[in-house]
C-alpha cells in the first residue's frame, strides 16, 4: 500500500478505535454497576447482553491496535526503521492484552450465572468475585500503548508529518502515561484523578485521526530529504 492509504487507514482506525473504547466503559459501567460483590454479580445478571458486547468490542480494539501498529509502521519507518519497528511491537503487544481481557470478561459471566442457580455455593461465589475485583489497577495493554504511542508521536515529530504542536502534544501526554501507568499497575498510585490523565491523549488522538485520514502525511518527509542531502 501507498504512505497515503496507509496514513488514512491510520486515520479512520485511531477514530473508530476511539469510539469503540467509549462505548465498550459505557457498556462495561453500565453492566457492572454495584456497590460490592454481590452487587455487581446481580447487575451483571441483569445486563449479560451488555457484557457480552464489551467482547465484541475488546475484540475490534483488539484488532485496532494491530492495524495501527501495521499502518504507522509503514508510515514512520523511514525515520528510524528500528524505533519504528519497536513501536509496532509494543502496539502488536497492546493488542494482544486487549484480546487477552476478555478472559476476565468471561469469567465475570460464568460467576454471575453461578451466584444466581447455585446458592449453596453463595460463599465460594463471594470468594471468587473479590478475587477477581483484586486485578492490580491499570492495564498491560494501556501501558504498551503508551510507549508505542511515544515512539510514533516522536516520530511524526522528526519527520514533521503532522503539525509540529500535535507532534508535541503526542509525546508529552504518551510519555506521562508511560511514567504514570506501570506505577498504577504496581499498586504504588491510585485514585480516580488518574483517569484524567487521558484527556491530553484523547486531545492528541482525535485531531490526529482526523489529520491522517484528511490530509494524510508528505510523500518526502523532512527527515527523509535530510538523509538524501546527506547522501
Amino acid at each position: 500500500m501507498t504512505r497515503a492509504t496507509n496514513a488514512r487507514i491510520a486515520g479512520f482506525t485511531f477514530l473508530f478505535y476511539f469510539v469503540a473504547g467509549i462505548t465498550n466503559m459505557m457498556l462495561t459501567a453500565q453492566a457492572t454497576g454495584g456497590a460490592g460483590i454481590a452487587a455487581k454479580l446481580a447487575s451483571i445478571g441483569q445486563h449479560a447482553l451488555q457484557l457480552r458486547l464489551t467482547i465484541v468490542l475488546c475484540l475490534l480494539e483488539s484488532v485496532c491496535a494491530i492495524v495501527l501498529a501495521a499502518t504507522l509502521y509503514a508510515i514512520t519507518r523511514n525515520q528510524d526503521r528500528d524505533l519504528a519497528l519497536l513501536a509496532m511491537i509494543f502496539r502488536v503487544a497492546e493488542g494482544l492484552f486487549v484480546a487477552d481481557s476478555v478472559g476476565g470478561i468471561l469469567r465475570w459471566l460464568w460467576l454471575a450465572t453461578a451466584g444466581a442457580t447455585n446458592t449453596p455455593n453463595s460463599a465460594s461465589v463471594e470468594t471468587l468475585g473479590a478475587y477477581l475485583a483484586q486485578a492490580p489497577e491499570g492495564s498491560l495493554a494501556a501501558i504498551f500503548f503508551a510507549m508505542g504511542s511515544t515512539l510514533f508521536a516522536w516520530l511524526f515529530l522528526r519527520g514533521r508529518m503532522i503539525p509540529v504542536g500535535l507532534a508535541w502534544l503526542g509525546i508529552a501526554a504518551s510519555v506521562l502515561l508511560v511514567v504514570v501507568l506501570p506505577l498504577q499497575f504496581a499498586g504504588l498510585l491510585g485514585g480516580a484523578w488518574i483517569s484524567f490523565l487521558w484527556i491530553p491523549m484523547i486531545a492528541y488522538e482525535v485531531p490526529l485521526g482526523l489529520w491522517l485520514m484528511i490530509k494524510g502525511v508528505p510523500v518526502s518527509t523532512a527527515g527523509e530529504l535530510r538523509s538524501e542531502a546527506k547522501a
